[in-house]
């Protein structure tokens, strides 16, 4: 059952992460504060990402394999949580830049999915 509390933390975090981005949206003018109003962007979007992905790819999973390992699920639904807010922020980030196009993003998923396989082969 402590998986339960491992969800609850990541959840609240989520939580606080979102309401974070939103804050972030709707009080600072990047247009004033370039550097924190980014910063707070990507940071509160990557930490809101990251708990979502998490939590639903820890569900996902526990839904198709239906076995009792939930501290397996937990630890590769973070890893890929991490990864999925990765490639969003990084896409983001290139699109800011005006460098995104269907190439890096796709080179750019490719090199994610042969570091989960790298990870996931080594475990």
């Amino acid at each position: 059952m402590s998986h339960i509390k491992y969800l609850t933390t990541i959840g609240i975090a989520g939580i606080i992460a979102w309401l974070g981005f939103f804050i972030t949206l709707t009080k600072l003018n990047p247009f004033e504060s370039t550097g924190m109003a980014m910063t707070f962007f990507f940071l509160t979007l990557f930490i809101a990402l990251m708990c979502t992905f998490t939590i639903l790819g820890f569900y996902f999973r526990v839904w198709i394999y239906r076995n009792e390992i939930y501290y397996k699920h937990i630890n590769i639904s973070l890893r890929q949580g991490v990864m999925l807010s990765l490639i969003a922020i990084i896409s983001l980030a290139l699109q800011l830049l005006g460098v995104l196009n269907w190439l890096s993003g796709l080179l750019l998923v490719i090199v994610m999915l042969l570091i989960e396989a790298y990870i996931s082969l080594k475990s």
